[in-house]
């Protein structure tokens, strides 16, 4: 991330000792960051660490030192501390946004255009990573987000009829959409070359200004939620 948003000719400043340190307490902890926010002299919080509840206490701080956020997928905040992070935004008059990157595909868009309103459409998606894994996360919350954000954005009223994920296979992403068993559409998301994170960026930046911006923390829930019915829908069809 630090490579790309340089190449984009951004100024960035990394964040010192941003974990958490041994007996620090998390208020402690919120403070020290928001001093390091403070300092930078930023603008935004790119909050580039893995998922854990680590996130919330970094998300007030920058808050608290008056910047927006960005914070990486998958979002495991609670409803209730989500709305609480929702209420510190809008009284400091700060922007939260989730990076769900592959969103900013030119497909995906077209998707969006021609199917947003459709229904009876029946939504799949494969995301198997060439790599182990690394982080302590289930394929489906850590690769499945992915594709659960690019139905909920460009097809939300398809049904989500499978969700293929895992790591150390060889690498395959692709999306597809279907009718009764037809298939209408598919997207490959290996080997673009469209600059998907620097949309993400800009888009971000220009709703700073008023701009829309869909990425929000009420989208991260929803992507949650939608992951969360699958699973419970594929244990019972299981059982």
């Amino acid at each position: 991330m630090r490579d790309i948003l340089l190449g984009e000719n951004r100024g960035i400043a990394e964040l010192p000792e941003p974990r958490r340190r041994a007996a620090e307490s998390e208020s402690g902890y919120e403070a020290r960051l928001a001093e390091s926010f403070r300092k930078s002299a930023a603008q935004i919080a790119w909050l580039c660490v893995p998922p854990g509840p680590h996130v919330r206490v970094m998300v007030k701080a920058a808050i608290s030192a008056g910047l927006h956020v960005v914070a990486e997928k998958p979002w495991f905040a609670s409803p209730a501390e989500t709305r609480e992070l929702q209420a510190l935004a809008r009284r400091a008059a700060s922007k939260i946004a989730v990076h769900y990157e592959y969103c900013m595909l030119d497909e995906v868009e077209s998707w969006r255009r021609r199917y947003a309103q459709e229904s009876g459409l029946d939504f799949s998606g494969t995301f198997h990573h060439g790599r182990p894994n690394h982080l302590p996360l289930d394929a489906l919350d850590n690769l499945g987000t992915h594709l659960v954000s690019i139905r909920n954005f460009a097809v939300p009223l398809a049904s989500v009829a499978a969700l293929n994920c895992a790591h150390g296979r060889p690498d395959e992403r692709a999306v597809w959409i279907e009718r009764q068993g037809t298939p209408v559409d598919r997207i490959d998301l290996l080997g673009s070359r469209q600059p998907i994170i620097q949309r993400f960026a800009g888009r971000f930046e220009a709703a700073l200004e008023g701009g829309s911006f869909p990425f929000d923390l009420d989208f991260a829930l929803g992507v949650s939620e939608q992951l969360a019915a699958f699973r419970r829908n594929s244990r019972l069809a299981a059982s």
